[in-house]
């Protein structure tokens, strides 16, 4: 076993991309840590996340967000509101079934939420998650089930599980 050199990785990746359909969009609902927005970035960049939706968040282009993003907003379009509802209307708006990523008492877990081929996922402020508003404006809302003694996760590790999660499924429709 070798790991892959450049040519093996952009071979590997064209394939995936192949079996990949259906677009993919975030939300971030007042996102306001760059070094989080920046990791969310990055992990978006990698996974071909199609357009940010950023509703009082902090833009890709903030010098923090990029020193953990390292550059890759570059690879990313985005849109900036004034807060999350007008971002998850102009997601909807534009083709987006919209779930958000939320700790509620009607959230299905993330594996058994349906989503749809095009779908925007919401992901809110590190501390207060996504305010009411936005909940309200979402088709639905999903959990990340976890089993340990934390009950919450980092936002950008979250943001990376439910991309992640909305990819699989493509790969498995």
């Amino acid at each position: 076993m070798t790991q892959l050199d450049g040519t093996g990785m952009k071979r590997l990746h064209r394939e995936w991309r192949r079996r990949t359909d259906g677009r993919l969009a975030l939300v971030l609902d007042g996102v306001g840590n760059p070094f989080n927005v920046g990791a969310i970035v990055r992990t978006a960049a990698a996974e071909r996340v199609d357009h940010l939706y950023l509703g009082s968040a902090t833009a890709p282009d903030h010098d923090k967000v990029n020193k953990t993003a390292l550059g890759t907003a570059r690879y990313l379009t985005w849109t900036e509101f004034d807060s999350g509802v007008p971002a998850v209307e102009a997601a909807r708006a534009d083709g987006y079934h919209v779930i958000a990523i939320e700790l509620t008492s009607d959230a299905l877990p993330l594996h058994e939420i349906p989503m749809e081929t095009d779908v925007a996922l919401v992901i809110g402020h590190e501390d207060r998650g996504c305010t009411p508003a936005t909940l309200a404006a979402c088709d639905g809302v999903a959990f990340i089930p976890q089993l340990g003694k934390v009950g919450s996760l980092n936002v950008a590790h979250a943001a990376s599980i439910a991309i992640y999660e909305a990819r699989r499924r493509s790969w498995s429709r």
